[in-house]
């Protein structure tokens, strides 16, 4: 493979091009010692090192110390060490090294997520967190059971409840129908369903 090209990322590495693509990162001695130099070829022993052992290990360092100080998801992790330029095989290897130590589990992480906010987030707004963070229609549903299961079931009443009263306002006292209208989108846009609100707003045909 012939290296193409040769451009500082900073001050201590460069990205590397092998036969006109983009091919990884490495610091710089490791570039004097696989002597790669711009416009000669990287022999098949040193390339083979280098995705074998190199980057390897440099990627599963990395994903671990991510996980130490953050919770992350699959998808989430994977954005993080791409973000790193690691080739995409290369990326797979170190998610498949943490997960298969149980530091990567997107069903425990919406788990905890759930359990963490059933008293002050909608159901569906957690649902929707979920899936912004990476975490699979499928896996977020299982979670879901699970906490149901165990007893954690979100208070949505007491939740609409809690938030009309920091918005200072009181369905049995404020009868304005656009005022019950305008609390009525704001609840909705926090992921309330239209029949759980109306217990607590009444009847949304009164000020439709």
């Amino acid at each position: 493979m012939l290296v193409t090209q040769i451009l500082p990322l900073d001050k201590k590495r460069s990205r590397i091009w092998l036969d006109e693509e983009f091919a990884f990162v490495l610091y710089k001695g490791e570039l004097r010692r696989f002597n790669i130099k711009e416009g000669e070829e990287l022999g098949s022993e040193s390339y083979n090192e280098i995705m074998n052992e190199v980057l390897p290990k440099r990627a599963k360092l990395r994903a671990m110390n991510l996980l130490k100080s953050h919770t992350y998801t699959f998808k989430q992790l994977r954005d993080k060490l791409s973000e790193g330029l690691y080739p995409a095989e290369i990326t797979e290897l170190a998610i498949e090294y943490v997960a298969s130590y149980g530091y990567l589990d997107d069903e425990r992480l919406a788990e905890e997520y759930i359990r963490i906010h059933l008293s002050d987030k909608s159901k569906m707004r957690i649902k929707q967190d979920l899936l912004r963070k990476g975490v699979p229609a499928d896996v977020i549903t299982k979670a879901f059971e699970n906490c149901d299961d165990e007893g954690f079931v979100p208070d949505e009443i007491s939740q609409i409840k809690k938030l009309l009263e920091k918005r200072k306002f009181d369905p049995n006292q404020n009868k304005d129908p656009k005022e019950k209208a305008k609390q009525f989108s704001y609840l909705v846009s926090k992921g309330y369903k239209t029949d759980t609100i109306r217990k607590v707003l009444g009847s949304y045909d009164d000020y439709e």
